[in-house]
């Protein structure tokens, strides 16, 4: 068994449903800042670095070392004896593929609106499905199949409710499905990885690569990282804390438990509630159509019979090479 992880104690769905609910509120409060994607997108990262890097610490000093017959080369792709110095290829394009989601979908929300934001993003269940399937071998069951399709369905009744709510829809509408497909690749090579990495571990070095390449970008593009008004600076805290922390955290714990279809299914009920809470904020205030809150339901009656197929499963992908 790998080393490493959280206490089993930890109920992986329950983790799962916290780390959705902490997601639901990014959409719309990024709506709230008025500083560039880039900037936001860094400093919601830098700003969590310190609490995984803190906790990545003490899990590696309460890691077992490695056990006798662990080394690379060994049979059936056994753990390596240092699985994250391995798996350190990996993670760089974790880290990259996650700079290039927050990236593209903060760009899109000052383009189009939340719930075509969103939800169009949401759409990566379907290239995870796709990608593990080619690369992980891992393929849903028939039931989580159907919720899939449930999910993304309703994902698109709310998309299409919400067409034409602005003029410059259409580019943020491709900005949102290259991070969606940026998502999927970041979520299936965190399955993979997370077979053998414990969770703060992974977490700091994808959240760091990601940090890392969100500055070079902003110096690059000559976006300032300070001078922000204060109201903005409580938006980076508030992503960080919630969105990122719990939020994604999350999802990369359950990725060690649930395959990475489950996982990005699941995380479909972010738009569910960026959409409630995009109506509900005064400053959005947007309306959902009666399309979209259908939209809405269909999607959780997607989620949940995707949750109760068997998508939690102990065997995972073995070995860290591609």
């Amino acid at each position: 068994m790998a080393r490493g992880y959280l206490p089993p104690a930890m109920s992986p769905l329950l983790v799962l449903i916290v780390a959705v609910l902490a997601t639901t509120y990014a959409g719309p409060v990024i709506r709230l800042a008025a500083a560039p994607a880039l900037a936001i997108a860094f400093w919601r990262l830098a700003l969590v670095l310190p609490v995984t890097g803190a906790a990545a610490a003490r899990e590696i000093r309460l890691s077992p070392g490695p056990r006798p017959g662990d080394s690379p080369g060994g049979r059936s792709g056994a753990v390596p004896g240092d699985p994250l110095g391995a798996a350190l290829p990996l993670m760089a394009l974790s880290g990259l593929a996650l700079a290039i989601h927050f990236w593209t979908w903060i760009a899109s929300l000052k383009y189009t609106s939340v719930a075509s934001s969103v939800v169009l993003v949401s759409l990566k269940p379907v290239f995870a499905w796709w990608i593990a399937a080619l690369w992980l071998r891992e393929h849903p069951t028939r039931r989580e199949r159907w919720g899939i399709l449930l999910a993304v369905g309703g994902a698109i009744l709310i998309g299409v409710a919400d067409a034409g709510a602005s003029v410059g829809a259409l580019s943020g509408d491709v900005l949102a499905l290259v991070g969606a497909l940026a998502a999927a690749c970041y979520y299936v090579i965190g399955r993979r990885v997370r077979a053998h990495v414990g969770v703060w571990s992974y977490a700091t070095v994808v959240y760091a690569i990601a940090a890392a390449a969100l500055a070079g970008l902003a110096v690059g593009s000559g976006v300032a990282f300070t001078g922000y008004a204060r109201s903005d600076w409580a938006v980076f805290v508030a992503l960080a804390a919630g969105p990122m922390l719990v939020g994604h955290t999350g999802l990369n714990y359950a990725l060690k438990h649930f395959r990475a279809t489950t996982v990005n299914v699941a995380a479909l009920g972010e738009p569910v509630g960026a959409t409630l809470l995009a109506w509900l904020i005064p400053a959005i205030h947007e309306v959902p159509a009666p399309l979209a809150l259908a939209g809405d339901i269909l999607t959780l009656v997607g989620i949940g019979l995707a949750l109760t197929s068997g998508g939690e499963q102990a065997d995972v992908p073995s070995g860290l090479a591609g």
